[in-house]
This record gives structure tokens, C-alpha cells and sequence, in this order.
């Protein structure tokens, strides 16, 4: 027997009068403190569930984009990958095209024309890797975004004032990407 009952044994062979009043306060008490340990263990358990879940919401989300950016990032790598190599490949193209304007003079020459068979195919494979030409002409408008402006000079003419005057470099886009500016001259 518990040290309650005891007590309330005590107190129910003392007094006649106070041992139903004893008994039913002292049992009231204990079925309140039951129902209140009941309740309390129930909202802490649900507050328990209710952080859990919102845990694994978090994680849930933060792996979803965990996925989404590294689809992202692998689709960006497969674009780009061959980016070093075509960097590395931009000033043959660049002596290639000077060396076809040199020999646009002698076009019935057979050098001439085994010279622009092999511009034509190193263009096209580079073509089909995603490399392009950015297209840069005299007279559009300079923008810094899309060009670099190694000098500028005074106009030929007032409608000439910030456009281009001279294209000095081709510039090449891979996919999306700027790999390299256009380089020209602008006029003030």
C-alpha cells in the first residue's frame, strides 16, 4: 500500500465524518492529475509529430532542390564541356580567317580551294558542337554587355557617335555563353 492510502486509512479511523470527504477529494485529485498527465502526454506527443513532420517537409523540399540543381548544373556541364577545347581553338580559327582573305585573291589556285574545304568543315564541326559566330557589324550600337571597345575614335560622321566604328576580333558564344567579346572600335 502506497503511503496515500495509508494516510487516508489514518485519517478514516480517526473520524467518522471526514473519511467519505477525504476519500472522494483524494480520489477527485488523483483522476484531475490523471486526466491533466493524459492530456499533457497527448499535446506533447502531437507538438512531437508536428515537428517531426515539419523535419521532413524541410528535408523533403531541400532534397528536391538538391535534384533540381544538380540537373541543372550536369545539363550545364554537357553544354559546356568542350568549352577549354574551343577557347584553345579560337586563334587557329582566327589565323584560318586570315589566311582565307589572303587567298580569296587566287580563287581558281588549287591551294586555294583545298584551304577553304578545310576552313569549311572545321567551321561546320564547330558549328555542331555549339560554337557560333556573334554577329557584329560596323554601324550597329555599342553595347558593353556584348562588346569589348579596345579604342575609340573621332566619328566619321555625327550618326556614327557610339557604334561601331571597326570589328578588330570576332567574338564566339558556346550554347548561351559568351566565350569570348567581339573586340572593336568605337566611335566618339
Amino acid at each position: 500500500m502506497s503511503t496515500k492510502d495509508k494516510n487516508n486509512e489514518a485519517v478514516i479511523e480517526e473520524d467518522g465524518v471526514m473519511e467519505n470527504a477525504a476519500t472522494e477529494t483524494i480520489n477527485d485529485e488523483s483522476q484531475q492529475n490523471e486526466v491533466e498527465d493524459t492530456r499533457t502526454i497527448e499535446e506533447l506527443l502531437r507538438e512531437e509529430v508536428q515537428t517531426e513532420k515539419e523535419k521532413f517537409l524541410r528535408l523533403f523540399a531541400e532534397f528536391e532542390n538538391y535534384k533540381k540543381r544538380t540537373s541543372r548544373e550536369r545539363i550545364e556541364l554537357f553544354k559546356t564541356a568542350s568549352r577549354d577545347l574551343m577557347v584553345a581553338m579560337l586563334p587557329v580559327m582566327d589565323d584560318f580567317d586570315r589566311a582565307m582573305k589572303e587567298f580569296n585573291d587566287a580563287k581558281d589556285d588549287v591551294h586555294s580551294q583545298g584551304m577553304t574545304l578545310i576552313h569549311n568543315k572545321m567551321q561546320e564541326t564547330l558549328k555542331q558542337r555549339g560554337l557560333s559566330v556573334s554577329e557584329t557589324k560596323v554601324g550597329d550600337t555599342f553595347d558593353a554587355d556584348l562588346h569589348e571597345a579596345i579604342t575609340q575614335i573621332p566619328s566619321p560622321s555625327e550618326d556614327m557617335k557610339g557604334k561601331i566604328i571597326d570589328v578588330i576580333e570576332k567574338g564566339y558564344t558556346l550554347g548561351d555563353k559568351i566565350i569570348r567579346y567581339p573586340k572593336v572600335v568605337i566611335g566618339q
